[in-house]
């Protein structure tokens, strides 16, 4: 009878996903939040990241403003100080993304590590942190391209992990989200009609109003990013060419096509300066890809 059982938990076990160990916990420096479907519902686990971008602030030009923000703010949190919750808004392609990458790249020997959860994870959030707050590690959890429509149940779920839980918040994570909307939530003319006009001609938002700004309104540090100016853009592009192994020479020739790359994609952005400039290395025999 018991080697029936152990037999039929052996068998159950490969429907679970396999926690992580010591090694795992020791050796890697991010993680994602997956979730699997077995016999015994939908379970989240966390699992490690192999290949990291290798992005450096060095590598992020024209955002010192925000770069230096990003930087203070984890430098507080490493060293187990007072940090905010971060939310990073604005043009698509300008380094909001990478500059949370970046962090873990030059915060990582300090003990911080990087976790990614998918918007529909979210609601995931209170397991992720009880799992996290026994670490000695850093976490921040890392939201890419957040936004939500009316009803989402994560919506809730992030409001909550931010400033809305009965749990106190954990001391060692923090929650760094990208996204293109600074409300996370779309915003329609119908909004503006609940919006409130009283005698002395103070504006009072109404409910709907208030309800979509309340999330971004969680965040401690807003951190706003916009297209570079032409000028940058090329300072962009010239950086990456450099990080290619093209000489002065070839980069000054390659200004006037990273222009035309721009104008056909309809945007100057740090994302845009670096898809030209792996085209432009790869088409030429001096250019090395890394």
């Amino acid at each position: 009878m018991n080697d029936k059982l152990n037999r039929l938990l052996d068998h159950l076990e490969t429907f679970l996903p396999k926690p992580l160990t010591d090694q795992d916990w020791k050796n890697s420096k991010a993680f994602r939040w997956h979730r699997r479907d077995s016999i015994f519902g939908s379970i989240g686990f966390l699992k490690p990241v192999k290949h990291l971008s290798d992005i450096s602030f060095d590598d992020l030009k024209h955002i010192d403003r925000q770069r230096d923000a990003i930087i203070e703010n984890t430098q507080h949190f490493v060293d187990k100080k007072p940090a905010n919750n971060i939310l990073l808004t604005g043009a698509r392609g300008t380094g909001k993304s990478s500059l949370i990458k970046a962090c873990l790249n030059q915060f990582a020997n300090q003990g911080l590590r990087l976790l990614e959860v998918d918007k529909d994870y979210l609601a995931d959030l209170p397991d992720i942190t009880e799992l996290l707050a026994v670490r000695p590690e850093r976490f921040i959890v890392f939201c890419d391209d957040l936004s939500f429509e009316d009803g989402e149940s994560g919506y809730k779920a992030m409001k909550s992990a931010l400033d809305g839980s009965i749990s106190a918040q954990v001391d060692n994570v923090l929650i760094y989200a990208t996204s293109n909307r600074r409300h996370l939530l779309p915003e329609y003319m119908r909004d503006n009609e609940s919006y409130v006009h009283t005698d002395d001609g103070e504006i009072h938002p109404g409910e709907v109003v208030e309800e979509k700004i309340s999330l971004s309104e969680r965040f401690g540090l807003w951190l706003s990013f916009y297209p570079p100016r032409q000028e940058e853009y090329l300072a962009i592009v010239s950086h990456w060419l450099s990080h290619f192994g093209l000489t002065s020479k070839e980069i000054e020739a390659a200004r006037s096509e990273a222009l035309v790359w721009a104008l056909e994609r309809g945007s100057r952005s740090g994302r845009v300066a670096w898809q030209f400039a792996k085209h432009w290395a790869g088409s030429h025999s001096s250019g090395k890809q890394d």
